[in-house]
């Protein structure tokens, strides 16, 4: 099955306060500023470190010499523009959607019968966790994987992230978000595709499956977010024990990990001043869920710190940390999931991951559960070659 052009599919309803605007496609580059790069080095100078305590280790968030360390490397061993040039290798576009820029990578695959395939990043990540995976992805023979699917890939940078610039107004929730998405893939032609996210991105990815069940392929998740509701009178009903216990355990990681959560879900605008103000600060706060924690008891694969610090560069040069965080309190119960779109769906596992498939079946048509051994929460940079893999199989299953 092909899935390029509409070929009659029909959009799903467009809500009646959607703003539209002109379809218009435009050519993107990324060309930050040098004396927004001077301006970065001279904050990361003149970082006001407090007093550190002895033997506090990660127990009660960053640990402080990890931190030093990692922003030394910012300040004087991460090249910037070598990795502004590398991502600028991507094909990337702007176009405004529902009265907000969109910013996007598309490449076309040169091979016959490429699907297209949609990828949506999580927090705090951006586009560029997909950055290695997106030419493998498009042209699987000339990367090793002959006889793969071939796709088409689109990444956007979600509203609010990167390079689709700050949110102007509130109100972008995952639903939102995924309107968003349906209206890209149309304007770029294609009618039905494949979504797959991690994270924030797998909420987004999912919805998108609700909201349009005859365009969708199917939906293939990472780092998915399946929580319980634990208000409902027997939120556990129906798993198993060992479903239950594992929910348990995730239920114990969770409280000792959810401060910046709680946080971003009730007041972002408080923590966004900060956030814009201390590159090293917003550092800090992207490292909560970066890093896994106490390294000595870490089970996840280590994030590249040069990869890391991109990512934490385009908040920077963007301005867009609060906006991103902003996300948690506009999704509200979408993180709860929603009724079971009956559009298939792959779940990759990974190291950390904590996903109970019980649970993910709740708002899931679940055809597909893989379990690794290496990776972790945000795969495209821990193990990129593994969830490469696993969405070309899920191609092959579902859009045969």
């Amino acid at each position: 099955m092909t899935a390029g052009g509409n070929r009659g599919h029909e959009r799903s309803a467009i809500p009646p306060n959607f703003v539209r605007m002109s379809d218009e496609i435009t050519p993107f580059r990324i060309d930050v500023p040098q004396a927004d790069l001077d301006d970065l080095h001279r904050r990361i100078d003149a970082w006001r470190r407090p007093p550190g305590v002895p033997g506090a280790g990660w127990d009660y968030g960053v640990e402080q010499g990890h931190l030093d360390a990692l922003a030394a490397h910012w300040r004087d061993g991460f090249d910037w523009r070598a990795r502004e040039r590398a991502l600028n290798r991507l094909p990337q576009y702007t176009t405004d959607i529902d009265g907000q820029r969109v910013h996007f990578v598309h490449l076309r695959s040169s091979e016959a019968g490429a699907v297209p395939l949609l990828l949506t990043h999580g927090w705090p990540s951006t586009f560029a966790d997909f950055a290695d995976m997106v030419a493998p992805l498009a042209e699987p023979s000339a990367h090793g994987a002959p006889g793969a699917v071939p796709l088409h890939v689109v990444v956007p940078s979600v509203p609010g992230f990167g390079f689709s610039g700050p949110t102007r107004e509130t109100g972008w929730s995952t639903r939102r978000v995924a309107r968003a998405w349906e209206e890209l893939m149309r304007r770029l032609g294609y009618g039905r595709y494949l979504a797959h996210g991690g994270d924030l991105g797998a909420i987004v990815s999912s919805e998108l499956g609700r909201l349009s069940p005859d365009r969708v392929l199917g939906v293939h998740l990472n780092a998915v977010v399946a929580p319980p509701d634990w208000s409902a009178e027997d939120p556990l009903a129906g798993l198993s024990e060992e479903d239950a216990a594992a929910v348990y355990a995730g239920a114990d990681e969770w409280e000792r990990r959810s401060g910046y959560a709680a946080v971003q879900s009730t007041r972002p605008h408080t923590l966004a001043y900060a956030l814009n103000d201390s590159p090293v600060g917003m550092l800090a706060w992207n490292l909560e869920w970066f890093v896994d924690y106490d390294p000595a008891r870490g089970v996840q694969t280590p994030v590249d710190r040069d990869a890391l610090l991109t990512d934490a560069s385009v908040f920077w040069f963007t301005a867009t940390s609060g906006s991103a965080a902003r996300h948690y309190k506009e999704a509200g119960e979408e993180f709860l999931g929603g009724p079971v779109s009956g559009v298939p769906t792959a779940v990759a596992v990974f190291p950390g991951d904590g996903a109970v498939r019980g649970l993910v079946e709740r708002s899931n048509k679940v055809v597909r559960w893989t379990e690794f051994d290496r990776g972790g929460h945000f795969a495209a940079l821990q193990a990129p070659d593994l969830l490469t893999g696993d969405i070309r199989a899920f191609a092959a299953e579902v859009a045969a």
